[in-house]
């Protein structure tokens, strides 16, 4: 016996749509809420795309391809979904703190992606991996990479095949940098001449900054640069860093306005130096990571500038040995920027010290309440919120929050 339901809203977590039968919650992909489906058998599937909240989607790989979901769903919808997802994770932890408007960055503003060729005996597809399968998407193009990753497609897709091995999957992290592109293949085969002659012409036809060979440079036509403030760091193979330049300059703004004139800032988490450079224009900064490549290139970038206060950049495991509150208090501001899984014990330290001004970032709105939790009760109080959408059509937000000692 089959059924028709309604999609009430989208789950926080999948950006799938949400509907409730007898005892039941169903999810189902690429649906909105408004949408029907039929449930039959176990089975649930589209049935009416009656949604007032759909719209086209950009790319002609939606549905099949893996690296987006919310595509078919208008984008101030979306907008205020990411919002009310962050509203309902702070909550869940009896948290009363105002929400911003989500900032949604452009279309065609991710610059650094992850493609996979699978090769077998008749095809080599190259792209993302499709939607809840393991095969590739051969892609011909992409609504949320930039421009230059998207003209780049054809000859990345040459490099990929030229050095994979048969019937391997081999991955190629691509990041545009101020200089170009900077490619870095991962399981290719070993080198020899005539691999290196064919790479050095595609490198060329593609105009790379970079190629690194199973964690070897194999050319560097040009040092690939990324600018941060008046500073300019060498990006090392792999390094982390925000997926979009806009989503950079919104953080910045935020975290300027509220630090204000302050003299001594501590960066948590700094990576390449994103927001430790900028803010060292005005400011005595100390940087702090545990990845000692990504500091040393900070640290190289900082001492190559002469227009920043003094920098000092510092490998040490926030995770195994949080800085304590005394080494805390001393600092007029602290911004901090975890991975997804946040920053517990550090966070508890902060909410024990007399810092004026904590700034925290994440990617994942359930662990910044955990962690806003452990600041307000610290005897922090909370600003605004802002929801950053930089991670366009897919169920992901960046979360910026101030905290100030009451």
């Amino acid at each position: 016996m089959s059924q028709i339901l309604t999609i009430e809203r989208l789950d926080p977590v999948t950006g799938h749509g949400v509907a409730f039968g007898e005892g039941d919650i169903l999810t189902v992909p690429f649906t909105a809420p408004g949408d029907d489906i039929v449930v039959s058998g176990g089975t649930a599937v589209l049935h009416s795309a009656a949604s007032g909240l759909r719209q086209p989607p950009p790319c002609p790989h939606f549905g099949e391809c893996g690296g987006c979901q919310l595509q078919h769903v208008d984008d101030a919808a979306v907008a205020d979904w990411k919002r009310a997802v962050v509203r309902d994770a702070l909550v869940r932890l009896e948290l009363d703190i105002a929400v911003a408007p989500t900032v949604t960055v452009p279309a065609a503003a991710r610059r650094r992606a992850r493609f996979t060729l699978q090769r077998t005996k008749k095809t080599a597809p190259f792209g993302f991996r499709a939607a809840r399968e393991h095969r590739i998407v051969d892609m011909q193009t992409c609504a949320i990479l930039t421009p230059a990753l998207v003209a780049a497609l054809p000859a990345l897709r040459d490099i990929a095949l030229v050095g994979a091995p048969r019937k391997r999957a081999v991955t190629l992290q691509v990041t545009q940098t101020d200089a170009g592109l900077d490619v870095m293949a991962d399981e290719m085969k070993a080198m020899d001449l005539p691999l290196q002659e064919a790479l050095s012409a595609l490198a060329e036809r593609a105009d790379l900054a970079r190629l690194v060979w199973n964690t070897e440079v194999l050319l560097q036509r040009r040092p690939p640069v990324l600018r941060f403030g008046p500073a300019s760091v060498i990006l090392p193979p792999g390094a982390f860093l925000q997926a979009a330049r806009e989503t950079e300059a919104v953080i910045l703004d935020i975290l300027r306005a509220a630090i204000g004139d302050a003299g001594t800032i501590a960066d948590l988490f700094c990576g390449l130096g994103t927001f430790a450079l900028p803010l060292a224009a005005t400011a005595s900064v100390t940087a702090i990571d545990s990845d000692r490549t990504m500091i040393a290139a900070l640290d190289q970038g900082a001492r190559l500038c002469p227009a920043l206060r003094p920098v000092t950049a510092r490998a040490h495991d926030l995770f195994r040995n949080p800085l304590l509150p005394d080494d805390l208090s001393r600092f007029d501001a602290v911004v901090i920027d975890p991975p997804r899984t946040g920053a517990k014990a550090q966070v508890e330290h902060l909410a024990a010290s007399t810092v004026p001004l904590i700034a925290m970032v994440s990617c994942n709105p359930a662990t910044f309440a955990r962690d806003a939790r452990t600041l307000v009760d610290g005897g922090y109080r909370p600003g605004p919120i802002v929801p950053i959408d930089q991670f366009r059509w897919s169920p992901h937000t960046e979360v910026v929050g101030i905290f100030r000692r009451a």
